[in-house]
């Protein structure tokens, strides 16, 4: 959806800043981002309206070699028997994850933390621990030396919201930028939202709409 909205806006910056939900949240409101995107600590983000975009869950990711490569359904207790890398607490759905641990009454053996996929799954490669990652970010050809197991059974599927602050002018673009990234929030829906005036009726909004998984 980048080249995309590059190729049709080739004059329009675009620039992105990653962050944890408390930067980004301050980002939007203060105005120095035009967007908010995120999946954790919405309560952060009360004074923006955010819009769901799509659903998704977690894979674990060993090496071929290790012994969970040859496992067909994991269970958290055995999960949790082993060293883990993982995002960093309140970074991507890292909440849901420490939440069904914590229901399970299991204490889960984090060695290594970060907020990029790519340096879990070098961690992982190097025989750090295991990882558990958004399962969209495994790609089977580039990380073949890796073995992907589902996790969707183990962790509570999160949502990942697109958002901006109430009273921001959307321009052309912007509405473009926030369709293709989520094609079931058209300019109709944005503005509907807009016109809610909590966050309760926004989800109500979009009660019925029925989210992309990945």
């Amino acid at each position: 959806m980048v080249r995309r909205f590059i190729g049709r806006y080739p004059k329009v910056i675009l620039q992105m800043q990653q962050g944890t939900p408390t930067q980004i949240c301050a980002l939007a409101a203060q105005g120095q981002v035009d967007f908010a995107i995120a999946t954790e600590a919405f309560e952060l983000f009360k004074d923006l309206i955010m819009m769901p975009c799509y659903r998704w869950n977690r894979c674990i990711l060993v090496p071929r070699d290790h012994p969970l490569a040859a496992v067909d359904t994991i269970d958290l207790a055995t999960l949790a028997c082993h060293p883990l890398v993982t995002y960093v607490f309140g970074f991507t759905g890292r909440s849901q994850l420490d939440q069904a641990f914590r229901e399970a009454h299991l204490r889960p053996h984090v060695v290594f933390t970060a907020v990029d996929a790519d340096v879990i799954k070098t961690y992982v490669r190097l025989g750090l621990g295991v990882g558990i990652v958004a399962k969209m970010s495994y790609n089977p050809k580039e990380d073949q030396d890796l073995t992907a197991l589902d996790a969707s059974h183990l962790f509570e599927a999160s949502v990942t919201k697109i958002g901006f602050r109430r009273g921001l002018f959307l321009r052309e673009y912007m509405y473009d930028f926030i369709e293709y990234f989520a094609p079931h929030l058209t300019r109709e829906k944005v503005l509907l939202a807009t016109k809610q005036p909590h966050h309760h009726a926004i989800e109500q909004l979009f009660h019925d709409v029925v989210l992309p998984e990945y």
